[in-house]
């Protein structure tokens, strides 16, 4: 037996209306492609669909068992369609996001919370991209867009410029080191040093310092949460190396200090990455352009 959508709606349609006449008409075709149709499925199935001596005209219970299909079917159809058609006019899609920067959580979701106000129909969801390779994940459309300081040369891959931030030192205001004008990386050899629990080469403070000077901490302590860290760094347990974005209520407490890294400063650049023909789309466009500018709040109030 083939059964097509239109038998579905033809078989909705009737029930509806309770005739042929009218059938047709809401249908948009000819009464007798309409009787055509019907006796058409009758013969696949070899039943009556219809009652045809009542009136109005009703299904049979054959007739039934198609109209309950028909209820079932004909709205995941219309949905179907619907997000289609937002696809189309790149008013819906997905949007899952790979971070591989441990901190971003504390800018990216004044982000998100602005995205959905115009974007409700975008399927939204973060992955912390520090237990797999995002850039990877990204080519193979497990993710769709991902947030990382290091770009590379990938063939079918955008890396958007987001914005420019400073990783500084954060030590508590009685430490020594508080009262040196910047740090160096020989300052980190006999210092406990907190960091977020990831790779080194993901750490700017190893990447763009410690490393190139061959310089080991005394000790490495791993912690979760921004805030911990900076609890921990208050109570003198340790130092650390934040995002300055992180670190922007600090300037008003009088128990941490931040210093920069060198005498000139760090400056990193975040990145947003997504395929080539994503970049384009509307909604892509939007978020994109909310991530160059919502982070730039936070720094303004470090």
């Amino acid at each position: 037996m083939h059964i097509e959508f239109r038998h579905l709606r033809t078989i909705k349609a009737i029930h509806e209306e309770g005739g042929l006449a009218r059938a047709a008409e809401s249908l948009h075709i000819t009464q007798s492609a309409l009787s055509h149709q019907i006796k058409g499925l009758e013969d696949q199935t070899g039943v009556e669909l219809f009652v045809r001596r009542s009136k109005p005209m009703r299904l049979s219970s054959a007739g039934m068992k198609f109209l309950r299909l028909a209820e079932e079917v004909l709205p995941r159809v219309a949905a179907l369609e619907e997000d289609f058609e937002g696809l189309r006019a790149g008013k819906s899609g997905r949007l899952h996001i790979a971070i591989e920067c441990h901190a971003c959580f504390d800018w990216l979701l004044p982000v998100l919370e602005a995205f959905r106000q115009t974007w409700a129909d975008v399927d939204v969801d973060i992955r912390p991209g520090l237990q797999f390779e995002a850039l990877p994940a990204l080519i193979r459309q497990d993710v769709d867009l991902v947030i990382s300081s290091d770009p590379e040369a990938l063939a079918g891959v955008d890396f958007t410029p987001l914005f420019d931030y400073e990783p500084v030192f954060v030590c508590a205001a009685d430490h020594p080191l508080a009262q040196k004008p910047f740090v160096e990386a020989g300052d980190f050899a006999d210092q406990t040093l907190i960091t977020y629990p990831v790779d080194r080469p993901r750490l700017d403070v190893f990447s763009q310092l410690l490393f190139p000077a061959g310089v080991e901490p005394k000790a490495v302590r791993q912690v979760e949460l921004s805030a911990v860290i900076l609890l921990l760094v208050a109570s003198g347990r340790g130092v650390s190396v934040l995002p300055d974005w992180v670190v922007r209520d600090v300037g008003t407490s009088q128990s941490i200090v931040t210093k920069s890294l060198t005498e000139t400063g760090i400056t990193r650049r975040l990145y947003g990455a997504s395929r080539a023909e994503d970049t384009a789309k509307p909604f892509m466009s939007h978020v994109l352009k909310l991530c160059r500018s919502e982070p730039l709040k936070l720094q303004r109030r470090a």
